[in-house]
């Protein structure tokens, strides 16, 4: 019978693995991933993992399943706020806080949603990012206009992943520069032209 005392080191465990998880996604993708390869980067067993989450998919869920949920809240927030200008630029800036904040979970279900369709959990990315696209683009919108956003979302969920590998060796940047860099950019990419404030 466990105890109180256990309860910590499995919650621990469980958000370690998930954790790990979620790296070894984004890095090495989830079809090349194996629960093994999980378990021994977590420093626990493979029937550690199955004993906190059922099936590699279910590890998945656990993973990006928390940023599909804040995704789709935004979706939801920008939906009911319009599309205005204003609208938009509000919306950019809480989609870069949203991407700064899950950039693994981002660039696994962006890079990987076509791949690895049938998933639930990717399903439900894929819908998401469909509304947002949608939502972002008029329904006459031209081809340019939906590469733009294609562009703005995985070129932002690439590079905050890649660590920006263009840039200088050893060039470090603060999270808010790079904030800023990607309000500017997503902005430009995103918000028609006559909509943008100048700099």
């Amino acid at each position: 019978m466990p105890t109180d005392a256990s309860a910590p080191s499995r919650v621990r465990a469980s958000d370690e693995l998930r954790e790990v998880a979620l790296q070894q996604f984004a890095t090495s993708g989830f079809a090349a991933t194996s629960l093994q390869q999980i378990a021994d980067h977590a420093g626990y067993s493979k029937s550690s993992v199955l004993y906190h989450y059922a099936s590699k998919e279910a590890l998945l869920e656990a993973a990006i399943g928390p940023a599909i949920d804040a995704l789709e809240e935004l979706l939801g927030e920008f939906v009911a706020n319009g599309r205005s200008t204003e609208a938009r630029a509000v919306f950019i800036e809480r989609f870069v806080d949203f991407l700064l904040g899950n950039r693994l979970a981002v660039h696994t279900f962006v890079n990987q949603g076509q791949s690895l369709r049938g998933i639930p959990v990717i399903e439900r990315a894929n819908t998401a990012i469909r509304g947002l696209a949608d939502s972002i683009c008029e329904a006459d919108a031209p081809l340019s206009e939906q590469m733009r956003f294609g562009v703005a979302l995985a070129g932002a969920a690439y590079t905050l992943v890649a660590g920006a590998t263009f840039l200088d060796e050893g060039q470090q940047h603060a999270d808010a520069d790079v904030r800023a860099a990607l309000v500017a950019v997503l902005s430009e990419l995103l918000i028609p032209a006559d909509g943008r404030p100048t700099r």
